[in-house]
Protein backbone atom coordinates (compact mmCIF):
# COMPACT_ATOMS: atom_id res chain seq x y z
CA UNK A 1 0.00 0.00 0.00
CA UNK A 2 1.78 3.21 -1.41
CA UNK A 3 1.96 6.33 1.71
CA UNK A 4 -1.09 8.29 0.57
CA UNK A 5 -3.55 5.62 0.72
CA UNK A 6 -1.99 4.83 4.43
CA UNK A 7 -2.52 8.12 5.48
CA UNK A 8 -5.65 8.27 3.77
CA UNK A 9 -6.79 5.01 5.79
CA UNK A 10 -5.47 5.98 9.11
CA UNK A 11 -6.73 9.45 9.26
CA UNK A 12 -10.69 7.36 8.76
CA UNK A 13 -9.98 4.65 11.10
CA UNK A 14 -9.22 7.71 13.61
CA UNK A 15 -12.40 9.75 12.85
CA UNK A 16 -14.67 6.54 12.99
CA UNK A 17 -12.88 4.20 15.98
CA UNK A 18 -14.02 6.29 18.77
CA UNK A 19 -15.59 9.53 19.92
CA UNK A 20 -12.60 11.70 20.47
CA UNK A 21 -12.05 13.85 23.67
CA UNK A 22 -14.09 12.62 26.11
CA UNK A 23 -13.18 14.83 28.72
CA UNK A 24 -12.76 18.16 26.63
CA UNK A 25 -16.54 17.51 25.42
CA UNK A 26 -17.45 16.80 29.22
CA UNK A 27 -16.19 20.13 30.35
CA UNK A 28 -17.62 22.10 27.52
CA UNK A 29 -20.44 20.68 28.86
CA UNK A 30 -20.57 21.53 31.97
CA UNK A 31 -18.72 24.87 31.37
CA UNK A 32 -21.60 26.31 28.96
CA UNK A 33 -24.40 24.48 30.66
CA UNK A 34 -23.36 25.67 34.14
CA UNK A 35 -23.34 29.01 32.45
CA UNK A 36 -26.35 29.57 31.06
CA UNK A 37 -28.14 27.75 34.61
CA UNK A 38 -26.16 30.27 36.89
CA UNK A 39 -27.66 33.19 34.43
CA UNK A 40 -30.77 32.05 34.83
CA UNK A 41 -31.08 31.67 38.50
CA UNK A 42 -29.20 35.15 38.91
CA UNK A 43 -32.24 36.45 36.62
CA UNK A 44 -35.01 34.86 37.96
CA UNK A 45 -36.04 37.82 40.05
CA UNK A 46 -35.94 39.84 36.88
CA UNK A 47 -37.20 37.26 34.25
CA UNK A 48 -40.56 39.34 33.49
CA UNK A 49 -38.54 42.23 32.44
CA UNK A 50 -36.45 40.11 30.05
CA UNK A 51 -38.54 37.92 28.68
CA UNK A 52 -42.23 38.28 29.83
CA UNK A 53 -45.46 38.72 27.74
CA UNK A 54 -44.73 42.14 29.48
CA UNK A 55 -41.16 43.14 28.48
CA UNK A 56 -40.08 45.98 27.61
CA UNK A 57 -39.52 44.22 24.25
CA UNK A 58 -42.90 43.21 23.49
CA UNK A 59 -44.56 40.26 22.16
CA UNK A 60 -45.98 41.81 19.42
CA UNK A 61 -42.53 42.90 18.10
CA UNK A 62 -40.81 40.07 19.19
CA UNK A 63 -43.30 38.36 16.60
CA UNK A 64 -43.09 40.65 13.73
CA UNK A 65 -39.03 40.11 14.05
CA UNK A 66 -39.05 36.15 14.48
CA UNK A 67 -41.38 36.14 11.77
CA UNK A 68 -38.64 38.41 9.56
CA UNK A 69 -35.63 36.43 10.45
CA UNK A 70 -37.05 33.00 11.29
CA UNK A 71 -35.65 32.58 14.64
CA UNK A 72 -37.29 29.65 16.64
CA UNK A 73 -38.37 30.74 20.22
CA UNK A 74 -41.47 28.88 22.10
CA UNK A 75 -41.54 31.20 23.59
CA UNK A 76 -43.99 33.11 20.93
CA UNK A 77 -46.45 30.40 20.73
CA UNK A 78 -48.50 31.54 23.44
CA UNK A 79 -48.18 35.33 25.22
CA UNK A 80 -49.76 33.59 28.18
CA UNK A 81 -48.38 34.02 31.76
CA UNK A 82 -48.58 30.15 32.67
CA UNK A 83 -46.81 29.17 29.40
CA UNK A 84 -43.74 31.61 29.81
CA UNK A 85 -43.10 30.24 33.41
CA UNK A 86 -43.50 26.65 32.54
CA UNK A 87 -40.79 27.44 29.72
CA UNK A 88 -38.62 29.07 32.02
CA UNK A 89 -38.82 26.64 34.64
CA UNK A 90 -38.01 23.92 31.85
CA UNK A 91 -34.98 25.86 30.75
CA UNK A 92 -33.71 25.68 34.08
CA UNK A 93 -34.21 22.01 34.87
CA UNK A 94 -33.03 20.88 31.38
CA UNK A 95 -29.98 23.00 31.80
CA UNK A 96 -29.39 21.46 35.35
CA UNK A 97 -30.06 17.60 33.92
CA UNK A 98 -27.61 18.52 31.53
CA UNK A 99 -24.64 20.16 33.98
CA UNK A 100 -25.03 16.78 36.14
CA UNK A 101 -24.67 14.56 32.45
CA UNK A 102 -28.48 13.21 32.91
CA UNK A 103 -30.09 11.42 30.25
CA UNK A 104 -27.46 13.36 28.26
CA UNK A 105 -28.62 13.01 24.70
CA UNK A 106 -32.16 14.36 25.41
CA UNK A 107 -31.39 16.96 27.89
CA UNK A 108 -28.80 18.74 25.12
CA UNK A 109 -31.68 18.80 22.90
CA UNK A 110 -33.81 20.01 25.57
CA UNK A 111 -31.25 22.56 26.38
CA UNK A 112 -30.94 23.82 22.91
CA UNK A 113 -34.68 24.78 22.68
CA UNK A 114 -34.20 26.57 26.28
CA UNK A 115 -31.75 28.81 25.06
CA UNK A 116 -32.81 29.37 21.73
CA UNK A 117 -36.01 30.32 23.17
CA UNK A 118 -35.22 32.45 25.65
CA UNK A 119 -32.33 34.41 23.69
CA UNK A 120 -34.56 35.23 20.41
CA UNK A 121 -37.33 36.01 22.57
CA UNK A 122 -35.54 39.45 23.12
CA UNK A 123 -32.85 39.49 20.99
CA UNK A 124 -31.28 43.27 22.32
CA UNK A 125 -30.69 41.37 25.81
CA UNK A 126 -27.13 40.01 26.23
CA UNK A 127 -23.57 40.37 25.00
CA UNK A 128 -21.07 38.21 22.85
CA UNK A 129 -21.06 35.44 25.80
CA UNK A 130 -24.61 34.81 24.45
CA UNK A 131 -23.92 34.78 21.04
CA UNK A 132 -21.63 31.92 21.99
CA UNK A 133 -23.52 30.28 24.26
CA UNK A 134 -26.39 30.40 21.42
CA UNK A 135 -23.68 28.15 19.22
CA UNK A 136 -22.37 26.24 21.12
CA UNK A 137 -26.06 25.11 22.29
CA UNK A 138 -26.67 23.77 18.45
CA UNK A 139 -23.02 22.00 18.65
CA UNK A 140 -23.21 20.26 21.99
CA UNK A 141 -26.32 18.22 20.55
CA UNK A 142 -24.18 16.60 18.37
CA UNK A 143 -21.10 15.60 20.58
CA UNK A 144 -21.25 12.19 22.89
CA UNK A 145 -20.47 14.56 26.00
CA UNK A 146 -22.09 12.43 28.46
CA UNK A 147 -19.13 9.98 28.15
CA UNK A 148 -17.08 10.79 31.52
CA UNK A 149 -17.86 12.80 34.76
CA UNK A 150 -21.31 12.42 34.08
CA UNK A 151 -24.68 10.70 36.10
CA UNK A 152 -25.03 8.68 32.05
CA UNK A 153 -21.74 7.40 32.78
CA UNK A 154 -21.83 6.12 36.52
CA UNK A 155 -25.13 4.43 35.45
CA UNK A 156 -23.44 2.44 32.48
CA UNK A 157 -20.20 1.85 34.75
CA UNK A 158 -22.64 0.41 37.31
CA UNK A 159 -24.62 -1.65 34.70
CA UNK A 160 -21.76 -3.04 33.07
CA UNK A 161 -20.30 -4.10 36.47
CA UNK A 162 -23.29 -5.78 37.30
CA UNK A 163 -23.82 -7.52 34.16
CA UNK A 164 -20.29 -8.48 34.46
CA UNK A 165 -21.21 -10.15 37.74
CA UNK A 166 -24.17 -12.14 36.16
CA UNK A 167 -26.45 -9.93 38.28
CA UNK A 168 -29.65 -8.97 36.16
CA UNK A 169 -30.20 -5.32 34.96
CA UNK A 170 -33.66 -3.88 34.72
CA UNK A 171 -35.06 -2.49 31.79
CA UNK A 172 -34.73 1.40 31.56
CA UNK A 173 -38.22 2.85 31.95
CA UNK A 174 -37.14 6.67 32.56
CA UNK A 175 -35.94 6.84 28.58
CA UNK A 176 -38.75 5.95 27.03
CA UNK A 177 -41.19 7.87 29.31
CA UNK A 178 -38.51 10.95 28.22
CA UNK A 179 -38.74 10.03 24.47
CA UNK A 180 -43.04 9.38 24.46
CA UNK A 181 -43.16 12.69 26.60
CA UNK A 182 -41.15 14.49 24.10
CA UNK A 183 -42.90 12.86 21.13
CA UNK A 184 -45.97 14.18 21.95
CA UNK A 185 -44.80 17.80 22.87
CA UNK A 186 -43.67 17.69 18.96
CA UNK A 187 -46.22 16.24 17.56
CA UNK A 188 -48.83 18.74 19.04
CA UNK A 189 -46.34 21.59 17.96
CA UNK A 190 -46.47 20.38 14.46
CA UNK A 191 -49.83 19.56 14.17
CA UNK A 192 -50.62 22.88 15.16
CA UNK A 193 -48.31 24.88 13.17
CA UNK A 194 -46.28 25.67 16.12
CA UNK A 195 -43.17 25.41 13.19
CA UNK A 196 -44.69 27.60 10.60
CA UNK A 197 -41.75 29.88 8.82
CA UNK A 198 -39.07 27.81 10.36
CA UNK A 199 -37.77 24.07 9.41
CA UNK A 200 -34.29 23.86 10.81
CA UNK A 201 -35.01 23.09 14.33
CA UNK A 202 -37.97 21.27 13.49
CA UNK A 203 -36.46 18.98 11.39
CA UNK A 204 -33.55 18.60 14.31
CA UNK A 205 -35.53 17.75 16.71
CA UNK A 206 -37.38 15.11 14.72
CA UNK A 207 -34.27 13.67 13.63
CA UNK A 208 -32.75 13.39 16.86
CA UNK A 209 -36.27 12.15 17.99
CA UNK A 210 -36.23 9.28 15.61
CA UNK A 211 -32.15 8.71 16.12
CA UNK A 212 -33.12 8.25 20.21
CA UNK A 213 -35.89 5.44 18.97
CA UNK A 214 -33.74 3.61 17.02
CA UNK A 215 -30.57 4.08 19.00
CA UNK A 216 -32.84 2.44 21.54
CA UNK A 217 -34.26 -0.72 19.41
CA UNK A 218 -30.61 -1.70 19.08
CA UNK A 219 -29.70 -1.21 22.11
CA UNK A 220 -32.16 -4.03 22.92
CA UNK A 221 -31.43 -6.42 20.50
CA UNK A 222 -28.29 -7.99 21.89
CA UNK A 223 -28.08 -10.26 18.66
CA UNK A 224 -28.13 -7.32 16.49
CA UNK A 225 -24.18 -6.31 16.42
CA UNK A 226 -23.88 -4.97 13.03
CA UNK A 227 -26.70 -1.90 13.70
CA UNK A 228 -24.98 -1.11 17.05
CA UNK A 229 -21.30 -1.11 15.62
CA UNK A 230 -23.11 0.67 12.58
CA UNK A 231 -24.86 3.31 14.80
CA UNK A 232 -21.62 3.43 17.10
CA UNK A 233 -19.49 4.58 14.10
CA UNK A 234 -21.98 7.33 12.76
CA UNK A 235 -22.20 8.39 16.53
CA UNK A 236 -18.37 8.84 16.62
CA UNK A 237 -18.04 10.23 13.20
CA UNK A 238 -20.93 12.94 14.42
CA UNK A 239 -18.87 13.36 17.41
CA UNK A 240 -16.13 14.01 16.06
CA UNK A 241 -16.83 16.81 13.43
CA UNK A 242 -18.94 18.71 16.06
CA UNK A 243 -16.05 18.83 18.15
CA UNK A 244 -14.17 19.90 15.13
CA UNK A 245 -16.28 22.14 14.27
CA UNK A 246 -16.34 24.00 18.46
CA UNK A 247 -13.02 24.48 17.51
CA UNK A 248 -13.31 26.15 14.84
CA UNK A 249 -15.71 28.03 15.69
CA UNK A 250 -13.19 29.24 18.88
CA UNK A 251 -10.77 29.93 16.79
CA UNK A 252 -12.56 32.24 14.28
CA UNK A 253 -13.65 34.18 17.68
CA UNK A 254 -10.55 35.05 18.99
CA UNK A 255 -8.72 35.62 15.08
CA UNK A 256 -11.61 37.78 13.65
CA UNK A 257 -11.94 39.67 17.49
CA UNK A 258 -8.09 40.23 16.90
CA UNK A 259 -8.02 41.03 13.14
CA UNK A 260 -10.42 43.86 13.42
CA UNK A 261 -8.54 45.39 16.85
CA UNK A 262 -5.57 45.71 14.41
CA UNK A 263 -7.67 48.32 12.37
CA UNK A 264 -8.94 50.04 15.68
CA UNK A 265 -6.87 53.15 16.52
CA UNK A 266 -7.27 53.27 19.71
CA UNK A 267 -5.65 49.42 19.71
CA UNK A 268 -2.67 50.80 17.84
CA UNK A 269 -1.97 53.47 20.09
CA UNK A 270 -2.35 51.43 23.16
CA UNK A 271 -5.53 53.08 24.82
CA UNK A 272 -8.45 50.78 23.92
CA UNK A 273 -8.99 49.79 27.36
CA UNK A 274 -8.96 52.93 29.37
CA UNK A 275 -11.93 53.63 27.78
CA UNK A 276 -14.48 50.71 28.81
CA UNK A 277 -12.73 51.28 32.70
CA UNK A 278 -14.45 55.01 32.79
CA UNK A 279 -17.97 53.74 31.71
CA UNK A 280 -20.58 53.42 34.38
CA UNK A 281 -21.50 50.17 32.82
CA UNK A 282 -18.74 48.26 33.06
CA UNK A 283 -17.18 49.56 36.13
CA UNK A 284 -18.16 47.45 39.11
CA UNK A 285 -15.37 48.19 41.47
CA UNK A 286 -14.16 52.06 40.30
CA UNK A 287 -11.38 52.02 42.65
CA UNK A 288 -9.97 48.91 40.92
CA UNK A 289 -10.33 49.87 37.48
CA UNK A 290 -8.97 53.73 38.97
CA UNK A 291 -5.99 51.70 39.69
CA UNK A 292 -5.27 49.82 36.45
CA UNK A 293 -5.57 52.79 34.64
CA UNK A 294 -3.42 55.03 36.65
CA UNK A 295 -0.58 53.20 35.07
CA UNK A 296 -0.13 53.77 31.04
CA UNK A 297 2.23 50.69 30.90
CA UNK A 298 -0.34 48.48 32.24
CA UNK A 299 -3.08 50.00 29.63
CA UNK A 300 -0.54 49.44 27.09
CA UNK A 301 0.36 45.85 28.25
CA UNK A 302 -3.10 45.09 27.73
CA UNK A 303 -4.03 46.34 24.51
CA UNK A 304 -1.04 45.21 22.62
CA UNK A 305 -1.14 41.89 24.66
CA UNK A 306 -5.03 40.86 24.13
CA UNK A 307 -4.25 41.82 20.69
CA UNK A 308 -1.50 39.78 19.88
CA UNK A 309 -2.64 37.46 22.41
CA UNK A 310 -5.95 36.63 19.72
CA UNK A 311 -4.29 37.13 16.96
CA UNK A 312 -1.29 34.53 17.30
CA UNK A 313 -4.23 31.56 19.05
CA UNK A 314 -5.33 29.77 15.78
CA UNK A 315 -1.61 29.51 14.76
CA UNK A 316 -0.60 28.14 18.63
CA UNK A 317 -2.81 25.16 18.23
CA UNK A 318 0.25 24.05 16.02
CA UNK A 319 2.65 23.92 19.25
CA UNK A 320 1.33 22.17 22.05
CA UNK A 321 3.89 24.12 24.28
CA UNK A 322 2.44 27.66 22.93
CA UNK A 323 -0.78 26.69 22.82
CA UNK A 324 -1.06 25.96 26.80
CA UNK A 325 1.23 29.19 27.44
CA UNK A 326 -1.60 31.00 25.50
CA UNK A 327 -4.68 29.09 27.11
CA UNK A 328 -3.52 30.09 30.56
CA UNK A 329 -3.30 33.79 29.31
CA UNK A 330 -6.78 33.61 27.85
CA UNK A 331 -8.40 32.05 30.72
CA UNK A 332 -6.51 35.13 32.89
CA UNK A 333 -7.66 37.63 30.94
CA UNK A 334 -11.20 36.41 30.66
CA UNK A 335 -11.35 36.01 34.66
CA UNK A 336 -9.57 39.49 34.57
CA UNK A 337 -12.53 40.67 32.65
CA UNK A 338 -15.18 39.08 34.81
CA UNK A 339 -13.71 41.12 38.01
CA UNK A 340 -13.13 44.62 36.62
CA UNK A 341 -15.29 45.01 33.92
CA UNK A 342 -18.73 42.93 35.53
CA UNK A 343 -18.70 40.48 32.69
CA UNK A 344 -18.87 37.41 34.61
CA UNK A 345 -21.27 35.50 32.03
CA UNK A 346 -19.37 36.42 29.17
CA UNK A 347 -16.05 35.25 30.78
CA UNK A 348 -17.31 31.92 31.49
CA UNK A 349 -18.58 31.58 27.96
CA UNK A 350 -15.21 31.75 26.82
CA UNK A 351 -13.32 29.92 29.15
CA UNK A 352 -16.13 27.10 28.54
CA UNK A 353 -15.21 27.93 25.07
CA UNK A 354 -11.37 27.72 25.79
CA UNK A 355 -11.77 24.45 27.33
CA UNK A 356 -12.56 22.35 24.43
CA UNK A 357 -8.04 23.04 23.95
CA UNK A 358 -7.31 21.71 27.18
CA UNK A 359 -4.67 18.87 27.49
CA UNK A 360 -6.58 15.38 28.24
CA UNK A 361 -3.56 14.73 31.21
CA UNK A 362 -4.33 17.83 32.82
CA UNK A 363 -8.48 17.28 32.63
CA UNK A 364 -7.75 13.74 34.03
CA UNK A 365 -5.66 14.78 36.73
CA UNK A 366 -8.64 17.56 37.79
CA UNK A 367 -10.85 14.81 37.87
CA UNK A 368 -8.99 13.48 39.96
CA UNK A 369 -8.36 15.83 42.29
CA UNK A 370 -12.14 16.24 42.50
CA UNK A 371 -12.58 12.43 42.69
CA UNK A 372 -10.42 12.55 46.37
CA UNK A 373 -11.83 16.45 47.36
CA UNK A 374 -15.39 14.24 47.20
CA UNK A 375 -14.02 11.21 49.00
CA UNK A 376 -12.08 13.45 51.94
CA UNK A 377 -15.84 15.45 52.14
CA UNK A 378 -17.80 11.91 52.35
CA UNK A 379 -15.64 10.85 54.95
CA UNK A 380 -15.73 14.06 57.12
CA UNK A 381 -19.64 13.28 57.13
CA UNK A 382 -19.29 10.13 57.98
CA UNK A 383 -19.83 8.25 54.74
CA UNK A 384 -18.31 5.07 53.17
CA UNK A 385 -16.33 5.83 49.66
CA UNK A 386 -15.52 2.33 48.03
CA UNK A 387 -12.78 1.79 46.43
CA UNK A 388 -13.14 2.50 42.17
CA UNK A 389 -13.42 -1.42 40.33
CA UNK A 390 -11.60 -0.29 37.35
CA UNK A 391 -10.17 3.37 35.93
CA UNK A 392 -13.32 3.76 33.96
CA UNK A 393 -15.98 3.08 37.04
CA UNK A 394 -13.42 5.78 38.63
CA UNK A 395 -13.37 8.23 36.17
CA UNK A 396 -17.47 7.86 35.81
CA UNK A 397 -17.14 8.14 39.84
CA UNK A 398 -15.66 11.97 39.11
CA UNK A 399 -19.05 12.99 38.51
CA UNK A 400 -19.86 13.16 42.28
CA UNK A 401 -17.86 15.70 43.16
CA UNK A 402 -19.74 17.65 39.84
CA UNK A 403 -22.96 16.81 40.68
Amino acid sequence: MNSPSLTLSRGIARVTEAAHGPYQSAVIRIGFAGTWLLFLLREFPHRQELYGPSAPWGWNLAEQLTSDNHAFTALLWSDGQLWFECCYALAVLTTAALVLGWRTRTASVLFMVGVLSLQNRSVFVGDGGDNVLHLMAIYLMFTRCGQVWSLDARRAAREAAARARGEHVPADRVGPALWAVSGLGLGAATLTGRFDGDWLIPALLWTSWVVLALWWAVQRRAAWHEPRALLDVLADIVHNGALVVIMAEACLIYATAGWYKIQGSRWQDGTAVYYPLHLDYFSPWPGLADLMSSSGTIMMIAAYGTVMVQVAFPFALLNRRAKNVLLVLMMTEHAVIAVVLGLPFFSLAMIAADSVFLPTPFLRRLGDLAARARGRLARRAGGRVPAPRSPEESTADHVGFTA
